[in-house]
């Protein structure tokens, strides 16, 4: 080996030692000294109110049975437009498509014994003594087969919003008493998170079973709207704090 080699290794061999014994940088920690953290409280409030229903989905519908698909197909097309027309074009109630289906009926042996079809129209509106009066003029063939109830876009919004401000202060009534309960002297909010929800519309099963027949009735049904549960719920962080200012954002 030669010289200037073997001075090489030999001084990698003192220098590694002392690589080794070098502390590595440690990670801050929060915890570490006299720094201590805040303590960080998730907290949750919640307000809600009953609020009278203000829309109405009123899906009237034809069923029908032939031997041939395609004439399944065409009544079908026929019962729609027929009723399409005789609804005309009603202020403040808007008309779609609703469901459309076609299928077989099979024996035992799984022969093809007839065809069925189903066709839908759905009407929809806030002005519901309006709907309903129509709903009941169309008649038969096209039968009430579904009514739901519902809220408004416009009338849950302005729902929420008169939820806010009640949400917000049981957000700050929680957050004081979990402040005073530890003994910390205030609060600052760290995150807000807000949600809401609103019940299901119900359907009207003694309407729908009442009027599923097929048989004209002049007489409009009588549609009562329920009410709907809106509520507003808010979730998040405060900064339990030793001093009074700030105490939330209030």
């Amino acid at each position: 080996m030669s010289a200037p080699l073997r001075h090489v290794l030999q001084t990698a061999a003192l220098a590694l030692p002392l690589c080794l014994a070098a502390p590595l940088a440690a990670e801050p920690s929060y915890h570490a000294g006299k720094h201590h953290p805040a303590p960080l409280l998730t907290l949750q409030a919640s307000a809600s109110t009953d609020v009278l229903e203000d829309q109405v989905t009123i899906t009237l519908a034809a069923d029908i049975e032939g031997n041939d698909q395609a004439a399944v197909d065409r009544r079908l097309t026929d019962i729609l437009n027929q009723t399409r027309e005789r609804a005309g074009e009603p202020a403040d109630i808007r008309l779609r498509t609703g469901a459309w289906r076609i299928w077989p009926s099979t024996d035992r042996d799984g022969r093809i014994t007839a065809w069925r079809g189903r066709v839908e129209l759905v009407l929809e509106s806030r002005e519901i003594a309006a709907a309903a009066e129509l709903a009941g003029k169309l008649g038969d063939p096209m039968a009430i087969a579904d009514v739901r109830f519902d809220l408004s876009s416009e009338v849950r919004a302005e729902a929420e919003a008169a939820l806010l401000a009640e949400v917000a202060e049981a957000f700050r009534q929680r957050a004081d008493a979990a402040a005073d309960a530890f003994g910390f002297a205030g609060y600052e909010v760290h995150r807000l998170d807000l949600g809401g929800s609103g019940s299901m519309p119900q359907p009207r099963g003694e309407l729908m079973m009442a009027r599923a027949g097929g048989v004209a009735d002049a007489a409009p049904p009588a549609l009562e709207p329920g009410e709907t549960t809106v509520s507003l719920s808010v979730q998040g962080e405060v900064v339990l704090t030793t001093t009074t200012e700030p105490r939330g954002r209030r």
